[in-house]
């Protein structure tokens, strides 16, 4: 495979074919987030991709998902996605599932019909970053888009058969706007209604306008309980149809996977016993992005 600079997966790619289509990321302007910082946002040529296409033919047989890197590959013109998810069917027969990266933009750019068409070559899952559903945290963090912006287009994804999973990021609104943003978040997250939600904790990356503003006493990050209780507060907010809520992730203090709406008292219990001291939680030192 030609990889270049680091690669970024969803948690739950971690066992799939990592295929590089594009470079970096499109929008690349959030405060919070320094991975493609250094990366200028480019799409690779199709003779490459192709030939790494062919590597999986060889050497990934094992392997039935696939995942288009970097940051945001739905942006590819249709002129070239479908060429490759066509190519990846032909080549890889045995691949069942394809993922993406998508944000509003990428997502906009594409007709109902063209998605649904993505969705019969075998574009399965997209992970879209919500981060927060307050549009001042939204604002703030120079995400690109508002919380509307962010349901039309989870909705449009499910509407092609294409599965959402969003990922939302504890502590983003700061000790000031704690609760603000756990509500709202809770709010678009039930109105999107996705199939998999994953909440991260916020931890903040030397370097990003965010941890800078932290440096100079503009931002306060919050502490173990409070993205607890912050969560709490989210998940008390959410109410979806039938949906993955995790919290597993390596950044956050208490592990957890509910289904829902079937697991959520019995989630919501458990927070409150470890608020209580009595389930312990990740040590510092054991946490990562």
């Amino acid at each position: 495979m030609h990889y270049e600079g680091m690669i970024i997966r969803p948690p739950s790619e971690a066992n799939s074919i990592l295929l590089q289509v594009t470079l970096g990321c499109s929008h690349n302007k959030c405060t919070f987030c320094g991975t493609y910082r250094e990366k200028r946002f480019n799409i690779k040529k199709d003779d490459v991709i192709f030939s790494d296409i062919e590597f999986a033919r060889a050497h990934c047989r094992r392997q039935s998902r696939l995942f288009l890197c970097d940051g945001d590959a739905l942006i590819l013109p249709m002129k070239r996605l479908v060429p490759i998810l066509e190519r990846i069917r032909n080549r890889l027969p045995w691949v069942e599932r394809v993922g993406v990266y998508a944000n509003t933009k990428s997502i906009r750019m594409k007709t109902d019909e063209e998605l649904a068409l993505l969705h019969n070559l075998g574009l399965k899952i997209a992970y879209m970053g919500l981060e927060s559903g307050d549009n001042k945290v939204l604002e703030a963090i120079r995400k690109g888009a508002d919380a509307d912006k962010m349901i039309a287009m989870g909705k449009k994804l499910k509407k092609a058969g294409i599965k959402v999973s969003v990922t939302v990021l504890l502590g983003l609104g700061g000790r000031k706007g704690s609760l603000d943003h756990a509500r709202e978040t809770g709010r678009v997250l039930t109105a999107m209604d996705p199939d998999f939600v994953g909440a991260l904790s916020l931890m903040l990356i030397p370097g990003t306008e965010l941890h800078d503003q932290y440096v100079k006493g503009d931002f306060q990050l919050l502490g173990p309980d409070e993205m607890l209780t912050e969560l709490g507060a989210m998940i008390s907010a959410t109410n979806l149809t039938d949906g993955l809520f995790h919290a597993n992730h390596a950044s956050n203090y208490l592990p957890i996977r509910a289904h829902l709406p079937r697991d959520k008292e019995k989630t919501l219990e458990l927070i409150s016993r470890a608020l209580d001291g009595k389930v312990a939680l990740k040590p510092e030192y054991m946490r990562a992005l």
